[in-house]
């Protein structure tokens, strides 16, 4: 009887399958602040700059951390150590660093000046979170404004109006419309306030999952912003100071245009400028020049910064006038900021007063009706 061969089983790698699943829960768990990345940044470059070997220097600043950042370093320095480049360790945690971070830091392994394109990581993330802040800033007084008028309105709506609602119901004058409207939304808030809280809470919800995972939703909002007087400046502005600083770093460091297009394209946060980056990059493999193709829309790509774009290409200085383009961006951006915050405020405050005197006018002109029926003639 003979014996029968059995047909070879594959079995898979283990150790590479839960290598990849480690990257992936890693990249998930883990979180580094801008402010966390440019102090990383920093550290690294000054270790590097004196002399200590890249492996230790990412284990100096491993032990400093704990948690899943923790973790994630300790593969960092793992890969490190088995002979692998630093920005192709990165690489696999590029939601945490960023393509931008990768690139910078591979152009300076290869150019052999690591220490000095890590400096310049450091100081575009500062620059990029002051300039995060400052919108921020920009922000915050008119939204306290907006949250104290809703609170004050909803004070007088669901808490003191409701115990002087039996004494207008009793009165025996006509009520003014304002009155009657504000009878009928108290009473109409306390009976299904909590269902009106919820519909709202799910409408936001599922305003920000569209916002997160919906590019068209997003397409669409970034091009009705665009389109506001002062907002669409803001957000303009903003892009193309991070596009210009991204492509003008990433040119000095000499990396092919194309791709720093592509690293421009990956870390932008507006879809539409995003869309119009990877254009930008099918255009040019195409033959054609990065002026030539951004003054076909001028709307996102105002003429001053074409005109610079066809002289820096001209001239051969374009990382430098592209620099340049983001610190006159950034300063525009910063009197923007300054303009849109100085135009919201009184905007809010009036919307404050007419809410508030509103609800005060609808609350005093029925006691004063009674008060003038009751004074004697």
């Amino acid at each position: 009887m003979t014996k029968k061969r059995l047909p070879k089983i594959k079995i898979p790698n283990l150790n590479e399958a839960f290598s990849a699943s480690r990257d992936f829960v890693l990249t998930f768990n883990a979180r580094l602040s801008l402010q966390d990345q440019a102090l990383f940044a920093r550290r690294l470059s000054m270790l590097s700059k004196a002399g200590v070997p890249i492996l230790e220097s990412i284990n100096i600043i491993r032990r400093q951390t704990k948690g899943a950042t923790r973790k994630m370093f300790d593969h960092i320095a793992h890969d490190v150590a088995s002979g692998q480049f630093l920005s192709k360790s990165l690489s696999k945690y590029s939601r945490v660093f960023g393509d931008f971070a990768v690139n910078i830091i591979k152009v300076g392994e290869t150019s052999g000046t690591l220490s000095e394109n890590l400096q310049y990581l450091a100081e575009e993330i500062d620059k990029g979170r002051e300039l995060r802040g400052k919108v921020i800033s920009a922000l915050i007084y008119p939204i306290i404004i907006l949250v104290s008028s809703l609170g004050i309105s909803g004070f007088l709506t669901l808490y003191l109006f409701p115990k002087l609602m039996p004494v207008f119901l009793s009165l025996q004058v006509d009520l003014p419309v304002s009155t009657r409207f504000l009878i009928w939304l108290s009473t109409f808030l306390v009976k299904y306030g909590s269902w009106v809280l919820l519909a709202l809470f799910l409408a936001f919800f599922a305003a920000a999952i569209g916002f997160a995972s919906s590019k068209r939703f997003r397409f669409l909002l970034d091009s009705v912003i665009l389109r506001m007087p002062i907002a669409g400046e803001v957000l303009r502005h903003y892009n193309l100071s991070n596009i210009c600083r991204t492509l003008g770093l990433l040119l000095r460091g000499q990396v092919r245009v194309i791709e720093a297009i592509s690293v421009a394209s990956e870390t932008s946060s507006s879809p539409l400028y995003k869309s119009e980056l990877a254009g930008l990059r099918e255009a040019i493999t195409k033959g054609s020049n990065i002026s030539t193709y951004l003054e076909k829309n001028p709307h996102l790509f105002p003429n001053m910064l074409t005109e610079m774009v066809a002289i820096g290409e001209k001239t051969g200085n374009l990382s430098e006038t592209l620099s340049y383009l983001a610190q006159i961006y950034e300063q525009e951006l910063a009197e923007k900021t300054k303009r849109l915050s100085s135009v919201i405020e009184p905007v809010m405050m009036i919307v404050m007063g007419v809410l508030v005197g509103f609800i005060a006018i609808s609350i005093i002109t029925p006691i004063y009706e009674v008060t003038q029926h009751l004074n004697p003639r």
